[in-house]
């Protein structure tokens, strides 16, 4: 069942006219991600504890001074003894975050197993994001990837984004399970941020600038280049 052997005039034909549809699927996401920047957001006024390397933190502190903050519900209950295959297959396509940080934008994996049973296992899979434990919150019932069915805990994988003004934290977007189809570079995680790409031609307007640094694209660096 290997597709049609064809003269590569045929073959040209054809794949001019998918790269037409292909076009139109590349303005109609730009539409989509212009109208997720539109969406109002919610403040995040409870305050959740999680730990980490450096111990105790608050959601405050997984920005790392950055404006935005993207989360990664990593499916990990606390009886498990590893975190779920899925989940580290989604992490491994996770590319250098200076790309990010340079972006105003920091990652962090969050999930509700202990830190002490995530160490070890993030030392096996040779990650060195940050990653956090919500075991004494309630941030991952709060954001819906830990659910009650059939009078049981269940997790499921999901994503959520954070903006920072101040002191003051804002839920921005949250995307779940097949939401989480294509995510993993550096511009398909900004695309689901309030602020974007950071790029001149994205909308709405002033986005672009709202960090007060070039264009997202005029600062791109070797990743051994940022100062950050």
């Amino acid at each position: 069942m290997l597709p049609e052997i064809v003269t590569r005039a045929d073959w040209r034909a054809a794949r001019e006219a998918l790269l037409a549809k292909e076009k139109a699927a590349t303005r109609a996401r730009d539409a989509l991600n212009a109208e997720r920047r539109g969406l109002p957001m919610v403040e995040v006024d409870k305050e959740y504890v999680f730990e980490g390397g450096d111990g105790k933190a608050t959601l405050l502190d997984l920005f790392e001074g950055r404006e935005q903050l993207v989360v990664y519900h990593f499916m990990f209950a606390p009886e498990w003894d590893a975190g779920c295959r899925s989940c580290s297959a989604f992490l491994d396509q996770i590319g250098h975050l200076a790309h990010l940080r340079a972006r105003g934008t920091s990652f962090a994996a969050v999930s509700r197993a202990p830190y002490p049973r995530i160490l070890p296992f993030k030392a096996r899979m040779g990650w060195t994001l940050p990653w956090y434990s919500s075991h004494v919150s309630d941030f991952n019932t709060d954001f819906e990837v830990t659910l009650e069915h059939e009078g049981e805990l269940v997790e499921r994988p999901g994503l959520s984004c954070f903006l920072r003004d101040r002191e003051r934290v804002f839920h921005t977007y949250s995307t779940y399970e097949r939401g989480l189809d294509g995510l993993g570079s550096t511009t398909s995680l900004l695309d689901l941020t309030a602020l974007g790409r950071q790029e001149s031609w994205e909308k709405p307007e002033g986005r672009a600038s709202a960090l007060g640094a070039p264009a997202g694209s005029g600062r791109v660096r070797y990743h051994d280049e940022y100062e950050d």
